[in-house]
């Protein structure tokens, strides 16, 4: 899907924009930063791939300005490169770029579950185990789609329930925003159904963290958690070598 062709669900997801405006008082440049991101972090967008205003624009019924406002904040965000004068693009890392972030996200992450590991409570860790047994279900899926789909959602609970336990606003701050650059790298790698190929693998993981988290273990909270994040790394490779030629 590209940017010029915002497929069956752009009718509703403007008409949810207005609503939205209309009854919270949002800003609509805010309201179409949100769509935007979400498409970008779903992988709606490719790498790369030239994002037309106009198109946008048209499609939502709004002015230039709003369209203009939510782009500069996805700049910001590194999600999109804005050329003056000549257009806006997603922003393409390389290999190289990627394997630098997961291994720097790795550490990040293991020290959150390391702290999460010494201050989490009993009803955090039972709250941990819902959203685990979530994506244990998704593994009895035969449809690759609702396995990726459902894993970004339910990865997403997984490890902001373990930023939960930390108790530190500076650490769950920080990490939602390498949270939304982890999702950007790995569903705009041009890979169909990211991540669907390795889900029990992934789950084995969480087994692994939950448990030495649920036995206040922080070193192995750290050491499991670090793996499974810059194993990302392998998976996204292995993946895209899978991927039939085009």
């Amino acid at each position: 899907m590209t940017s010029t062709d915002p497929g069956p669900t752009a009718s509703t997801e403007a008409a949810a924009l207005l609503a939205h405006v209309r009854t919270s008082g949002a800003r609509l440049s805010s309201a179409l930063y949100d769509i935007l991101k979400t498409r970008l972090l779903e992988g709606r967008y490719t790498a790369g791939e030239k994002i037309v205003v106009e198109s946008i624009r048209q499609e939502f019924g709004v002015s230039k300005q709003p369209v203009m406002d939510a782009l500069r904040r996805l700049s910001s965000d590194k999600l999109v490169y804005i050329v003056p004068q000549v257009g806006c693009e997603v922003v393409s890392y390389t290999p190289r770029e990627v394997e630098d972030f997961f291994t720097l996200f790795g550490g990040f992450e293991g020290a959150i579950a390391a702290v999460a590991a010494t201050r989490r409570t009993e009803a955090q860790v039972r709250e941990l185990d819902l959203i685990s047994a979530r994506v244990d279900a998704l593994i009895a899926s035969d449809d690759p789609e609702v396995r990726a789909h459902g894993y970004r959602v339910h990865n997403r609970e997984f490890h902001a329930a373990i930023h939960a336990m930390a108790h530190s606003r500076i650490m769950e701050e920080t990490s939602q925003r390498m949270w939304d650059l982890s999702d950007f790298l790995i569903n705009t790698a041009g890979i169909t159904n990211p991540l669907a190929s390795a889900l029990p693998n992934r789950q084995h993981d969480h087994h692994e963290i939950a448990e030495a988290i649920r036995n206040r273990d922080a070193a192995a909270a750290r050491e499991a958690m670090e793996r499974h994040i810059v194993g990302t790394i392998a998976v996204i490779r292995d993946e895209s070598s899978a991927q039939p030629s085009r």
